[in-house]
């Protein structure tokens, strides 16, 4: 079987992560002990995700004309990402600054940046989704920028996962265009019932007890991660994301058995580029 043809259309940020003894309360200075920088950003990550689970990766998205843009494309072009069609706009790439404690929990406040920009896409990038099996996008971008994308997917045959995070209303037009929707224990609640029913297919992760799926026709599974040592959960749901797409055309119950292996995997290294590849996730799935 041929690798799926992915197109991510999604945010790419540079990570600037302080290591934590806790995480600080409201108003409260602490001592950190470890500063660094890593590309990141929620579609870079899941387009690196995608393309360590085996998938051919396009990626769409915006990264500006300062020192972090070269580090950012470069990224993905060594995971393998097809980048050629990322823009550069003026001005600063987006951000993200992550405080992570020693018990691998964060804390996460995004800039946007040159990702604000993406708020159309043009005729080459509507082609990469058209071309492609399978559109995985988020909520960092400009919600009309995800919602034409979708649009034009599902003009085109193309399926649509969309991972609404960070979590907000989603328009009408949106909803009706969405395959599959991943989302977390918080997202669901504050994306409602209503919204969730409308989707053909929902999976929901649930941190370390795993994830469901709720399908059509009343399919219903759960699958459990492998037990890890957990180290940082910065990029977790990120890698459960991309390997969700990269492996959904193998059906339902082997892509969330995957996702979840991969999303427990990326917990036991530092940084959101953490995501596993397909090779890692045998050996973890055959340690079970």
């Amino acid at each position: 079987m041929s690798a799926p043809r992915i197109t991510v259309l999604g945010s790419i940020n540079m990570d600037l992560v302080t290591t934590t003894p806790r995480l600080p309360a409201p108003g409260e200075t602490i001592l950190g002990h470890g500063f660094s920088t890593g590309p990141g950003g929620k579609g870079s990550n899941q387009a690196i995700a995608a393309a360590r689970a085996g998938a051919q990766v396009r990626f769409l998205g915006a990264v500006g004309d300062d020192t972090f843009a070269p580090e950012l494309r470069s990224a993905l072009v060594v995971a393998g990402v097809d980048a050629t069609l990322l823009r550069e706009t003026e001005g600063p790439s987006g951000v993200a600054v992550i405080s992570v404690d020693d018990s691998g929990e964060n804390s996460i406040v995004v800039v946007s940046g040159a990702n604000a920009a993406l708020r159309e896409p043009t005729d080459a990038e509507l082609g990469a989704i058209t071309d492609a099996d399978l559109l995985l996008s988020q909520l960092e971008l400009p919600l009309a920028a995800v919602t034409a994308g979708a649009r034009h997917a599902r003009a085109n045959g193309t399926t649509v996962i969309l991972n609404p995070s960070p979590a907000a209303p989603l328009p009408d037009e949106l909803i009706a265009c969405v395959d599959v929707l991943v989302v977390n224990e918080t997202e669901a609640a504050q994306l409602g019932a209503e919204t969730l029913a409308r989707v053909p297919d929902v999976v929901t992760t649930l941190g370390a007890r795993g994830a469901t799926l709720r399908g059509p026709g009343g399919v219903q599974l759960r699958s459990e991660p492998p037990a890890v040592e957990v180290v940082d959960t910065t990029g977790a749901g990120d890698a459960f994301a991309g390997t969700l797409a990269a492996c959904w055309h193998l059906g339902r119950e082997v892509a969330l058995a995957r996702a979840c292996a991969a999303g427990a995997l990326a917990t036991t290294r530092a940084g959101a580029g953490s995501a596993p590849t397909s090779a890692e996730v045998d050996a973890a799935l055959g340690r079970q």
